[in-house]
């Protein structure tokens, strides 16, 4: 090697050191397609570490910085394809995309699913790319109609807003003159989201059981990997899964203080579960609405100890009320709303610090008399299901969304 090309290996030697370092995150040898993931990941923290580098600065809110990026390549307009209607509407303010199967098949009425997509209150929307092939999917294999809800986001708007336009989009499509436009079936609905998108499906669930007058009531709902409780960051699988990407701790607890508008400094607070100490009597007595050691099976209990703090921070609470707002947190539900609720699908993912969240949910759904199918994937990470489209194609992607349009062609 010459003289004059040595300064170039050594950088593009120490650059490519740096960059495996920064990619590479230890992962459990049961994910699924551990190093696909890895680079999934850096490239997110990437784009984290650029927003926080914004907002520090004062140029933007970080979540802007965030969502511009991830939608930046992925928005697509309502472009029909074969078999599948797609267009845009505007359901009592909400804008909505409507997916319709335009196939008859021998059937006047079509069933319905309404969608409402992740993405932690603040990012995505019903018209990127990956919710796009979901919705298009479950149009085409269910001859359905989808309707997609594109609700407002953080920084935008704050709790209830988001909640709020995810209902009352809800509630217009129930009426029965936009049914009867859409020609589905008043017998044949089911509302479902991913990550805040289960959140806010649940929510409006429980909503939805209680609001006497709506005629037409929901068939199932279906809730992938929901996040349904702020009052425990300590249970097993938050303790198990505290670093593994898409979705750590942190990140999931930073999530909820900016959809309630809660201070950032209440972050650590969180982590350690300060506000739900024993000391804090309402906080305390609600968090036993969600006592893991009673609800999760052994299989997912494992060694974890729950994390009881004898004295808390009070000013999280009373700053951030909404922490006990089940309209925030659909795990704190009482159990007579919860036996007025339909037929459950929860999906799952052992690598994922939401699992417990919908497990035991699930169990609590059971022991209001509620059926509930439990599907649960052992390789599957927060986020996997979709993440089924180039250039984020993973195996348990394909698997989890193909098991998750069974159960709704079978039960709905």
């Amino acid at each position: 090697m010459s003289a004059d090309m040595k300064p170039v290996f050594i950088v593009v030697f120490l650059f490519t050191v740096l960059t495996a370092y920064y990619i590479y995150t230890p992962l459990p040898s049961t994910i699924s397609e551990p190093w696909k993931l890895m680079l999934l990941d850096a490239v997110f923290r990437g784009f984290q570490h650029l927003g926080n580098l914004f907002h520090n600065l004062g140029l933007s809110h970080y979540i802007r910085v965030l969502n511009f990026y991830v939608t930046k390549f992925e928005m697509l307009g309502p472009v029909s394809s074969e078999g599948v209607k797609v267009s845009d509407a505007t359901f009592d303010g909400v804008l909505v995309r409507v997916f319709e199967s335009t196939e008859e098949q021998g059937r006047a009425l079509k069933r319905s699913v309404i969608y409402i997509h992740g993405g932690g209150w603040a990012l995505a929307s019903a018209k990127i790319r990956s919710y796009d092939h979901l919705c298009r999917k479950m149009a085409k294999d269910l001859n359905a109609v989808i309707v997609s809800i594109d609700y407002r986001l953080v920084p935008d708007v704050y709790f209830p807003e988001q909640y709020n336009d995810a209902y009352r989009a809800t509630r217009y499509f129930l009426r029965p003159e936009v049914l009867a436009k859409y020609s589905v079936d008043p017998g044949r609905l089911a509302v479902s989201g991913d990550s805040a998108g289960g959140n806010l499906a649940a929510a409006v669930s429980q909503q939805l059981a209680l609001d006497g007058s709506i005629a037409n009531k929901l068939k199932l709902q279906a809730l992938i990997y929901p996040v349904l409780q702020a009052l425990d960051f300590n249970t097993p699988s938050y303790q198990q899964n505290r670093n593994v990407p898409i979705l750590s701790r942190p990140l999931m607890a930073r999530f909820w203080l900016e959809y309630l508008k809660g201070d950032p400094s209440f972050l650590q607070p969180l982590l350690v579960n300060n506000h739900t100490a024993l000391d804090l009597g309402h906080a305390s007595r609600s968090r036993a609405k969600l006592n893991w050691t009673s609800l999760l099976p052994s299989a997912f209990k494992k060694n974890y100890k729950p994390v009881v703090q004898a004295v808390g921070t009070p000013k999280v609470i009373q700053e951030v009320p909404a922490l006990l707002d089940v309209r925030a947190a659909p795990l704190l539900a009482e159990q007579e709303v919860l036996r007025l609720l339909p037929p459950a699908y929860i999906l799952t993912c052992e690598h994922d610090v939401l699992r417990d969240d919908g497990i035991m949910y699930a169990r609590r759904l059971e022991e209001a008399g509620i059926p509930v199918t439990l599907d649960h994937y052992e390789d599957g990470f927060h986020g996997c299901m979709i993440f089924a489209i180039w250039p984020t194609y993973f195996s348990v992607g394909i698997r989890t969304m193909n098991s998750y349009i069974s159960w709704l062609d079978k039960n709905l």
